[in-house]
Parts: C-alpha cells; sequence; structure tokens
C-alpha cells in the first residue's frame, strides 16, 4: 500500500517537471509577466488535467475490468514509460522563447489535446489507482489527489527556481544531467510495472 502512495507522489513530481506545453507555457509566462502571473496557468492546468484523470478514472473502473486486464495494461503503461524517458533522456535545454498570450481556453485545449497526459493517466495512473482502491476505500481518488499534488509542488517549485536562476538552468551542461534523472525513475516505473504484471500472470 505505502508503494502505491509513493509511487503516486513521486509520479506528481516527476510529471510536473517534464518538458511540454504546461511548462513551457509557464516559463514563457515568466518571461513575459513574472513568476505570479504564471500561477494562473499552473492552477488551471491542474484544475483541466485533474478533469482527465477524473474521466479516465471512472471510465475505466466502471466498466468492472477484472485485475487481469488493467496487469494487461500495465505492460502497455511500462512501455509508455520508457518511451517518456527516452524523450526526456534527448533533452538539452528548455525552449521558452516565444511570445504569446495564454487564455484559459488556450490552455485547456493545449492540454485536452495532449495524447499522452491521456495515455499516461489510462495507461498508467488509472491501473494503479485501481490497485490501490482494493487496499483503501476510495483508494483511487486518493491516488489521484496525490498525484495532482506532486504535480503541482513540483510544476511551482521548478517555476520557482526558474523565475530566479533561469540563466543557470538553461546552461546545456546543466539541463542535461536534471532530465537523465528525470528518465532513469521514469524507466524504474516502467520496470516495476512490467515485473509485477508478469508475476501476476506467472503466479
Amino acid at each position: 500500500m505505502s508503494n502505491e502512495i509513493i509511487s503516486a507522489l513521486v509520479l506528481g513530481l516527476i510529471g510536473g517537471v517534464i518538458p511540454g506545453p504546461v511548462l513551457t507555457a509557464t516559463f514563457t509566462e515568466i518571461l513575459q509577466s513574472g513568476f505570479f502571473k504564471s500561477l494562473r496557468i499552473i492552477f488551471w492546468a491542474m484544475f483541466v488535467e485533474t478533469v482527465v484523470a477524473l474521466i479516465s478514472l471512472l471510465v475505466l473502473s466502471s466498466m468492472g475490468f477484472s485485475t487481469a486486464v488493467f496487469s494487461g495494461i500495465s505492460f502497455i503503461g511500462a512501455g509508455i514509460l520508457i518511451w517518456i524517458a527516452s524523450s526526456i533522456w534527448k533533452v538539452k535545454r528548455i525552449d521558452s522563447e516565444e511570445k504569446i498570450h495564454f487564455s484559459l481556453g488556450k490552455i485547456s485545449a493545449m492540454i485536452l489535446a495532449n495524447g499522452v497526459l491521456w495515455t499516461f493517466w489510462i495507461t498508467v495512473c488509472v491501473p494503479r489507482a485501481i490497485s490501490l482502491s482494493e487496499k483503501i476505500y476510495l483508494g483511487q481518488f486518493l491516488f489521484l489527489m496525490l498525484v495532482e499534488i506532486g504535480w503541482l509542488l513540483s510544476t511551482v517549485g521548478v517555476a520557482i527556481i526558474f523565475s530566479r536562476f533561469r540563466k543557470i538552468l538553461s546552461d546545456p551542461k546543466i539541463v542535461p544531467i536534471i532530465f537523465k534523472i528525470f528518465a532513469l525513475t521514469f524507466l524504474y516505473f516502467a520496470f516495476d510495472m512490467a515485473y509485477k504484471s508478469i508475476k501476476f500472470f506467472i503466479l
């Protein structure tokens, strides 16, 4: 049980610092209007991503699939994590030079149209959330909440760091090291999921 709780928080913490539409928008807003203005993007993005998570969780859990189905889905999730890790491993710098106004509609659209986000929740988070629900009452919602809390903490944290140390963190020598650590962490989750799925089907 503690493993699922910790993994939920860690998945959120890492998810919040992966280069993508939200982080790029946040960094851009920091450059244009300062850190506090960027909080509008972060909190709205969290709301929209929570909607994505809830839809994924409610739809899949209401279908009454057996544990075997989610163990199978976890194989796909492990593959997705390896794919994401390979992308993170290649990060050389953080691009945040584009000037743009981020309306709530634009933020919502870029998140809802992010297929990786949907796939991440459906194949990685939902199976783990449902697994936790079998050990704790309403555990699936606890898992979701912990992922989003982790996401919020890391996104706000990295936004603060970026606003204070932008020149240092944009150094091509430092950025690759940071994201290689994130990539290795995702690989750990991938192998952990694959191992548990294999163990389920063998035992």
